[in-house]
């Protein structure tokens, strides 16, 4: 009795130790969002060596002095969390400095693929709260939890708050450098027999701009509301468009759907999907189709930890678009019922980078 009892105790320590692990997963959140306003990657970036405790507290400008001897407790998370590492500061020294990951440079200003703008639009408080108002949501008949919290849509609270309106468009164009470069390399395929592509929801043209620098033969518009398009400048072999895409948008050999879907349930995109659909079969050429760069969700994929990751993050991104738009990121069987109710023939998927895929959709 008394050894069930302790292997009783042991095990409900470990289930402690497990949820405390996921109550505790916004202590690294806003750990990194401190050190990102307090501009400490940039201090270590600009420092050219490893950085001791005493070092970055002098160098950090806006220090409160009763403060310095706390910084090596954010230090000591982001280190565990994998922002930054530990470095000896000589071969045969024992004092350590602190350096930057991969994780880290990726979050400075000066990489061409900072993430930083789409980090701060996910931190920012005003998309953080409605997550409190998740279970009320589940009980009652708002459109979301983002509602809830401020009475109308997200869309809606753009109106009125067009600083929040910017730092997302930001995080998305950061999102869209990334994925884009990897896209144009590693899918040029998908492209190179095109002589048009219109990019439906494409905000202020990252994804469109990169296709038509890398396809100057083609003809790349980016269609979106008038009010986001508004004042941006072509080039020339890109051009901007607005008009809503629930009613119509220039026919083109193909129509690219850049992260659009997901902000939508299944009847919304249901209905993007058929006007795309009427765009491309009004097109008499060989090749028309629809490219979607979008989420494939692989829930029941555990091959290794870095696949069980990115799922775990693919799975996050769903909750974040129930939250906050209704929308969802789904799985092929799910892509394929939407594709088929579209009256789409036939469809090909293409993994591209991290948890992101190419669906190619054939009309």
């Amino acid at each position: 009795m008394g050894n069930a009892n302790v292997e009783d105790a042991n095990e409900a320590l470990q289930a402690q130790a497990h949820i405390w692990s996921h109550a505790f997963n916004f202590v690294s959140f806003m750990s990194l969002k401190c050190a990102l306003d307090l501009g400490i990657l940039e201090i270590i970036q600009n420092h050219g060596k490893a950085m001791t405790i005493t070092e970055l507290v002098v160098a950090l400008p806006m220090l409160n002095p009763t403060k310095a001897c706390d910084i090596y407790r954010i230090m000591r998370i982001l280190v565990h969390s994998g922002i930054f590492a530990r470095q000896k500061l000589y071969n045969d020294a024992q004092e350590e400095g602190y350096v930057l990951t991969n994780s880290s440079r990726i979050l400075l200003k000066d990489n061409p693929f900072c993430i930083t703008p789409a980090l701060n639009a996910a931190m920012d408080p005003v998309i953080t709260k409605p997550w409190s108002f998740l279970s009320t949501w589940f009980q009652n008949d708002d459109h979301t939890p983002f509602a809830i919290t401020y009475g109308e849509t997200l869309w809606d609270y753009f109106a009125h708050d067009p600083q929040l309106k910017d730092l997302i468009n930001d995080g998305l164009a950061s999102d869209s450098q990334l994925v884009t470069n990897v896209l144009v390399d590693k899918c040029k395929e998908a492209f190179e027999e095109l002589n048009s592509l219109v990019d439906v929801g494409g905000g202020t043209g990252t994804t469109a701009k990169a296709i038509a620098d890398t396809f100057p033969h083609m003809e790349c518009t980016v269609f979106d509301l008038p009010n986001i398009v508004a004042g941006l400048q072509g080039s020339k072999n890109l051009k901007y468009v607005g008009g809503n895409m629930f009613e119509a948008f220039p026919t083109r050999d193909a129509i690219l759907l850049k992260k659009v879907l997901h902000d939508w349930n299944d009847e919304g995109c249901l209905k993007i999907l058929k006007r795309c659909k009427e765009a491309i079969s009004s097109q008499d050429k060989v090749g028309r189709k629809l490219i979607i760069i979008d989420m494939v969700v692989r829930e029941n994929e555990k091959v290794n930890d870095e696949a069980s990751n990115l799922t775990k993050i693919q799975l996050f991104f769903d909750m974040l678009m129930l939250v906050l738009v209704a929308g969802k990121e789904r799985q092929q069987e799910e892509w394929a019922k939407l594709f088929s109710a579209a009256c789409f023939r036939s469809y090909k998927i293409t993994p591209i980078v991290g948890f992101t895929s190419l669906i190619e959709v054939y009309p």
